[in-house]
């Protein structure tokens, strides 16, 4: 059915994105399929590293977490943005071609009004991915 699973991760905030990573490891498992969790980061220090090459130690130490406690194959895949908070969509885009991913799956949070103005990283995502997005609600 697929062959590989993209989940985006923002690991600033793992913990609201429980019920994703739950999802992604179940398909993972269910269809034997390993899954590459894709951060974004920039070339600036930033909290979560000071050059692109700590965040993928970061990002890696939690995939291996991920491996650890949820038996599945799985791998990291570090995204550049020059400015993430604005580029994170075309990041994960292009990260969905470069990984090999035919499967999204991602947390997206409740829709509200903005969303009419603005789509949500999850909606942008779905809308533009070449593959087929399963966006996981709270």
């Amino acid at each position: 059915m697929f062959n590989r699973i993209m989940t985006p991760v923002d690991l600033a905030h793992v913990d609201k994105l429980e019920r994703a990573l739950d999802c992604a490891a179940d398909l993972a498992k269910h269809y034997g399929l390993p899954i590459t969790y894709v951060g974004v980061t920039s070339s600036a220090p930033g909290a979560l590293g000071h050059n692109p090459k700590e965040f993928s130690q970061k990002l890696q130490s939690f995939v291996d977490g991920e491996i650890d406690k949820r038996g599945i194959e799985a791998t990291a895949h570090t995204a550049m943005a020059n400015d993430p908070a604005t580029e994170i969509d075309n990041a994960l885009i292009h990260a969905i071609d470069d990984t090999g991913a035919d499967l999204v799956v991602m947390a997206s949070h409740l829709p509200g009004a903005v969303e009419y103005i603005w789509p949500s990283n999850g909606g942008k995502i779905a809308q533009h991915a070449k593959c087929s997005v399963m966006l996981v609600r709270p």
